[in-house]
């Protein structure tokens, strides 16, 4: 800082709410890109659970199943895999927020009353929702994939 500079309080709130919602973006951004990579590993698996099940969604198929009842099925199975895969990233979360807590009150020797860091149970919800709801979304085009099969070459396939 040049010799003389003086920094008014106000002026010091706004640069550090600047910093803070810089902060806000890059975080968002991160997680933005965290999911993405997510669904694309869902959907993956998805892709591979529909070829290995080929012949057994030919069988389906066959014997009168429809469409939508296919696309129901790994639809829910891709909610399911990213459900379970949400609950244990919310335990994680859980856990490095108590540790987080201790690290942070043993540091400043606060440890009753300063710094908490305690998941909301909307925060959790939230969480939870935008797992399930990001499994189904790319579980979508499997799904889709798997329903459209014709039954012929389904039980044709090796």
């Amino acid at each position: 800082l040049p010799a003389g500079f003086v920094m008014s309080s106000a002026e010091m709130m706004d640069a550090m709410n600047s910093m803070l919602d810089t902060l806000m973006v890059i975080l968002i951004i991160i997680a933005a890109i965290s999911l993405l990579v997510g669904g694309i590993g869902i959907m993956n698996i998805m892709l591979v659970s529909v070829t290995e099940r080929t012949r057994e969604i030919g069988i389906r198929k066959s014997l009168g199943g429809k469409r939508r009842d296919i696309r129901s099925q790994f639809i829910i199975e891709a909610g399911t895999t990213s459900a379970i895969g949400g609950v244990i990233g919310i335990a994680l979360g859980i856990l490095l927020a108590n540790v987080m807590t201790a690290v942070v009150g043993a540091v400043l020797g606060t440890a009753t009353d300063g710094f908490v860091a305690i998941p909301t149970l909307g925060g959790i919800l939230v969480a939870f929702c935008v797992s399930v709801g990001v499994g189904i979304l790319f579980g979508y085009l499997p799904a889709n994939k798997a329903a459209k099969l014709n039954p012929i070459d389904a039980l044709r396939y090796d």
